[in-house]
C-alpha cells in the first residue's frame, strides 16, 4: 500500500520566523540547514520511502519551494503538488487532505533529522495496527542520547517518559477529527493548559501527574474523539528532533554531521 504524504511548510501570518530572518529568506522552510533547504531533507527522505506515492506541500509561499532541487523533477513527474496553506495548522491539514487518497503520513517541512527508514518504520507500525489515527513518539532516554543537554520536558507515563516526533496518521476522512488536537498549536510538553483545550481537564491531570502508560491514556483520549488514537514508539531518538530555534538548529546540523562522517576503518588489517 502506498500512502500519501503530507508535508506542512506553512507560515505565521503577519510573522517573519526568526531562523528565516537569519537566513535572509522569506519563510522558514527554506532556511538552509547543513547547507540544504530544510523541507529539502523532508522532501528528500519522503520520496525516497518505498511506502509513501502522491506527496502534496502545504504552504502559503509555493515560487520559492517549488524551484528547489529535490523539488522541482518530483512536480514535473506529477508525484508532487502544493495545497494552499490556510490561517492554521488544522485547517491546513484540511486542506492538504482535500481529495488524497488515504492512508495520510503527516509531517513537518523542519522534521531535518526523520529519515526514509524513519517514515518507512513509522508507517509499518501504523499498517499493522490497522491505526485509524496515529502520532510518532520517541522514549526520552533515546532523545537524551541524541542530545544529552537539549529538551527537557518529556510526556511521563508509568513506562516512560516520552517525547513527540512532530509526524502523524489519519488512517481515514473520518479520522481527520483528530487534527483538531493541533488547533491550540501542539507543543503540549511545553504548554499543559493546551492539553485541556484538546483532551479535557481529566486527561490533563492524567498527563501532568502520569497516570497510566501511554497506551491507556491514549485510549481515553481516544473516547474522546470517537475513533482510536495510538502512540508508536520509533526506534530513533533524533526523530523527536525538529528545527524549532537556533539551539535545536545547531543540533540538527551536528547530527546531520555526525552522518554524513566516514565511518572510521579499523586500525591494521589488509592482505598479508
Amino acid at each position: 500500500m502506498k500512502v500519501t504524504a503530507l508535508i506542512m511548510a506553512g507560515k505565521r501570518s503577519g510573522v517573519l520566523d526568526p531562523l528565516a530572518a537569519r537566513a535572509n529568506v522569506s519563510q522558514k522552510c527554506v532556511a538552509p540547514v547543513a547547507g540544504v533547504p530544510m523541507i529539502e531533507h523532508v522532501v528528500r527522505s519522503v520520496a525516497a520511502c518505498e511506502k509513501v506515492g502522491a506527496i502534496r506541500i502545504v504552504a502559503h509561499e509555493h515560487d520559492e519551494i517549488a524551484a528547489l532541487p529535490s523539488v522541482k523533477p518530483l512536480l514535473q513527474e506529477g508525484r508532487l503538488t502544493f495545497h494552499e496553506g490556510k490561517f492554521n495548522i488544522v485547517d491546513s491539514v484540511f486542506s492538504g487532505a482535500e481529495g488524497a487518497d488515504f492512508p495520510l503520513l503527516i509531517t513537518t517541512a523542519d522534521n531535518c533529522l526523520v529519515t526514509a527508514a524513519g517514515y518507512s518504520e513509522f508507517i509499518g507500525k501504523a499498517l499493522d495496527a490497522e491505526a485509524s489515527a496515529a502520532a510518532a513518539f520517541a522514549r526520552k532516554e533515546d532523545v537524551q542520547a541524541a542530545d544529552p543537554i537539549g529538551q527537557k520536558k518529556f510526556y511521563e507515563f508509568t513506562d516512560g517518559g516520552y517525547s513527540n516526533c512532530n509526524t502523524y496518521w489519519m488512517g481515514s476522512a473520518e479520522a481527520l477529527g483528530a487534527a483538531e488536537i493541533m488547533r491550540e498549536g501542539g507543543q503540549f510538553a511545553k504548554f499543559p493548559a493546551r492539553i485541556a483545550k484538546a483532551f479535557g481537564v481529566f486527561n490533563l491531570i492524567r498527563f501532568y501527574m502520569g497516570w497510566g502508560t501511554k497506551e491507556s491514556i491514549f485510549a481515553q483520549v481516544s473516547k474522546r474523539f470517537g475513533f482510536e488514537m495510538i502512540p508508536i514508539v520509533m526506534s530513533n531518538g533524533e526523530f523527536a528532533i525538529d528545527v524549532d530555534n537556533v539551539r535545536t538548529f545547531d543540533v540538527t546540523e551536528r547530527l546531520l554531521a555526525k552522518r554524513a562522517a566516514p565511518t572510521p576503518q579499523p586500525a591494521g588489517g589488509g592482505a598479508a
